[in-house]
């Protein structure tokens, strides 16, 4: 069942969980686009009109998240495949191309795996914290007992309340990091207040709620991508940032030199990944993990470049 509520389509899912979507118009093959843990849809509204000259284009709100509902079953990645079928199947473009960000990108990856009806898949920079083996350079059991680290601190923060006073202090974190990497000041503020929920106390936090953020986190540390990725049979795009992120504060003198690791391994097995896997396709992406609002217009090109590729202009 589809219904409209302002400026979005609200969209059923089997446990009658409300998915909230935005449908950009657009005629030509038609794609789905999804946003990274703790991102709404508006990530793509600079990438989406872009797509949208020559695709038919729809985002969503992953469930938890934004303005989507969260549903009667735990936050799990199969939850999330589903979810993308539904969608479809109520804008009846079931044989849309899943282009995900981040964790949307191994939402999109799977969906190679277990939608049959899914053509092409695109990653963009999702690639969790990965393995051990892959942070190169680095002890693996030194690697082991820093990713446990940064994986509890994240559950720890995750949905963590604040009061309404402190909502200026997390929009002023989000302007600063919009002034770095020229993204509309507006465009960062106004992701922040579609995530913004309310406590039965009174205070905020930003979605989605710490029981499904933590699902999530964890069904992303329990995902073997690289086995995923050599097992998929139909064209995977695999995009990786090209530029590190700006320092956050707060994190751990040896965050930094753990993410160099690991962006190096990156850049390995990915290019090997591309000699052995002949369904896969890797590029790299000037701008940092904040692409979609950084740099919309490549990140539309080549999205749109491999979907003409692989899927032609009759489209699905």
């Amino acid at each position: 069942m589809t219904r409209t509520t302002g400026e979005d389509l609200v969209c059923t899912a089997g446990d009658g969980v409300e998915l909230a979507v935005r449908d950009f118009g657009g005629d030509g093959p038609a794609m789905l686009l999804l946003h990274g843990a703790g991102r709404t849809l508006l990530d793509w509204e600079r990438a989406a009109p872009l797509l949208a000259q020559g695709h038919r284009v729809l985002a969503m709100d992953l469930r938890g998240h934004g303005r989507s509902g969260v549903g009667t079953k735990p936050w799990t990645f199969a939850a999330a495949v589903d979810d993308v079928a539904a969608v479809l199947a109520a804008r009846e473009a079931p044989e849309a191309v899943v282009v995900g960000h981040s964790m949307g990108g191994m939402i999109a990856a799977l969906c190679l795996e277990h939608n049959a009806a899914t053509p092409a898949a695109v990653n963009l920079d999702g690639h969790g914290m990965g393995r051990a083996e892959q942070y190169a350079g680095l002890d693996a059991a030194y690697v082991r007992e820093r990713l446990a680290q940064a994986r509890d601190f994240a559950e720890q923060s995750a949905g963590r309340p604040f009061s309404e006073e402190a909502l200026t202090g997390v929009l002023g974190y989000h302007a600063s990091m919009a002034e770095q990497l020229g993204i509309p000041a507006d465009l960062m503020e106004a992701g922040v207040r579609r995530s913004l929920e309310a406590t039965a106390d009174g205070r905020l936090f930003l979605r989605p709620g710490q029981e499904q953020a933590v699902e999530a986190q964890r069904e992303m540390a329990g995902l073997d991508l690289f086995a995923l990725y050599r097992r998929v049979t139909r064209p995977l795009l695999i995009a990786r940032a090209l530029r590190p992120n700006p320092p956050v504060p707060g994190l751990p003198s040896w965050f930094d030199e753990m993410m160099a690791a690991y962006t190096e391994g990156l850049r390995r097995d990915l290019g090997e990944l591309a000699r052995t896997c002949p369904c896969v396709t890797v590029a790299g992406v000037d701008g940092t993990h904040a692409m979609l609002l950084e740099r919309p217009a490549e990140v539309a090109g080549l999205v749109a470049g491999f979907v003409a590729e692989v899927v032609g202009e009759s489209g699905a």
